[in-house]
Order: structure tokens, then C-alpha cells, then sequence
């Protein structure tokens, strides 16, 4: 049997996000939090591979109990078991306090054959958690990956997505990967799914339970620290073209005339 776990992150929906004119930061009041998006492939991913080789696939996140919902989603579409980390000591963590983090809930319950990620999140966009994680497990890692090709439960080969193409890889287990929207088309959920998930006692572990270095963690353990979050101001004068597309290209031809 194969041990799987993937790790998501609840994140603000981004056709929502918005800013707080007065504090400069990121207004979360009435905005709705979906599951990360890359997480769904990732999900998906690790359920398609316990289904083919028989295994577990125990879906893992930090943040505040409603990220429990998120949980619950994935339950709802495959995964086995869920574990939330959530403690206040966790917050205002940064990417390297969130590795530490992720690295010892891993460890607390028994580590894993396979972790799987998505690519980046949504809100963040860093990609920097799931090489962070691989380093924090002494796991080797591959981002971007496309496509599993095969896997024998001891070794997968796989497509990594490039700029100009892909390569193809041969890892050994145990081993960490991001994965890309191409990976998969993620599954509803189903009604079964949606009965266990609701049912499911979600296992929470706190920065005690799972031995995390109080110097590690949250804004105390983050070396970077967003300051401040802001809509840029428009710079410059603005023209706006109207008309059919030979139209607007008279415009824009008249326009750089002047500029010239």
C-alpha cells in the first residue's frame, strides 16, 4: 500500500479579493474561501494513484478550523482522512514557517511514501512550499509535473512541464511533487463522498502535538514579512480607442505620430 499525503490551502476566492482602503491589506470579511485551486489536481492526483495501487491519501492543512471545510471537500472527493494543523502560534507564518510546520505534522503521523502539492496558491503565488517541504523531509522533489506515466510503488516516471516543452523523469519513493492544471480534470464530488466528509472527524494537531520549534513558527519563525498590501495608482495619461479595429488602429497610428 501506498501512503499518500497532499496538502492544501483554503485561500480567498480571487474574483472576491479586495483590498481595505484604510489598514492596506487584504479585506477576508464576506469573501468567500474556496480550496486552492492547483490543490484540486493535486487531490485528485493522489486519489487516481491510491486507487490503481491501493493506498490511503490523507489530505493536510494549516490555517484557522474553517479551513476544516476544505477538508472536508477533498474527503468529499476521494481522500481517505484529514488533518487540520491550526494553532495560533501558526499565524503570520511566511513560506519557510509554513514548511517547518507541514514538515512536522508530516513526521507526527508517519510520514508518507508520496507527498503531493500544487504547484502554487493562488493568494500567495510564491511556489516556494513544496521544494521548502521536500527540503524540511530530505525528500527529492519534482515541480511542475504534467503527467505519471507509471508507477510500480517503489519508482514513478513522470512529465515535468517546461518552457519549451517537457522532460521525463525516473524518482524514487519516498518523494514530493508539485503539480500543474494539465496533470488532470479533478472529479466532482460524489453523494457518498459528500456523506463521508460530513461525517469525518477531522484529526487537529496543535504546535505542542506536533513538536514544532516555538522559534520556527508563525511571524516569530518568518524572516519575510508583508508590511504592506496595496493597489498600485495608475501612472500617466490614458487614451482609450474606439470604433472597429481599423478605426482604432487610425487612432493609435495618429497617436504615435504625435509621440514621434
Amino acid at each position: 500500500m501506498i501512503r499518500i499525503v497532499v496538502c492544501v490551502k483554503q485561500v480567498p476566492d480571487a474574483k472576491d479579493v479586495r483590498l481595505d482602503p484604510v489598514t492596506n491589506t487584504m479585506a477576508r470579511e464576506g469573501v468567500q474561501a474556496i480550496m486552492n485551486p492547483y490543490d484540486r489536481h493535486a487531490v485528485e492526483e493522489g486519489v487516481r494513484l491510491a486507487g490503481e495501487l491501493g493506498g490511503k491519501v490523507t489530505v493536510l492543512s494549516m490555517g484557522p478550523p474553517q479551513a476544516g471545510e476544505t477538508l472536508r471537500e477533498a474527503v468529499s472527493c476521494g481522500a481517505d482522512e484529514a488533518v487540520l494543523v491550526s494553532d495560533r502560534a501558526f499565524a503570520g507564518a511566511d513560506t519557510w514557517a509554513t514548511t517547518h510546520t507541514l514538515a512536522q505534522a508530516i513526521k507526527t503521523i508517519g510520514g508518507a511514501d508520496l507527498v503531493l502539492c500544487g504547484k502554487q496558491a493562488i493568494d500567495g503565488d510564491t511556489a516556494q512550499v513544496g521544494p521548502g517541504l521536500a527540503e524540511r523531509l530530505g525528500l527529492p522533489y519534482v515541480t511542475c509535473v504534467k503527467k505519471m506515466l507509471s508507477c510500480d510503488g517503489q519508482t514513478i516516471r513522470l512529465q515535468r512541464l517546461m518552457d519549451d516543452g517537457y522532460d521525463t523523469l525516473e524518482v524514487r519513493l519516498p518523494a514530493l511533487f508539485t503539480v500543474v492544471k494539465e496533470i488532470n480534470e479533478p472529479r466532482l464530488p460524489s453523494l457518498k463522498g459528500k456523506m463521508k466528509a460530513k461525517k469525518l472527524a477531522i484529526k487537529t494537531l496543535t504546535a505542542t502535538d506536533i513538536d514544532a520549534d516555538p522559534d520556527q513558527i508563525g511571524l516569530k519563525g518568518s524572516p519575510t514579512q508583508v508590511v504592506r498590501v496595496f493597489s498600485p495608482q495608475p501612472r500617466g495619461a490614458r487614451t482609450m480607442f474606439s470604433g472597429t479595429v481599423d478605426e482604432q488602429v487610425e487612432q493609435l497610428a495618429a497617436e504615435l505620430e504625435k509621440i514621434l
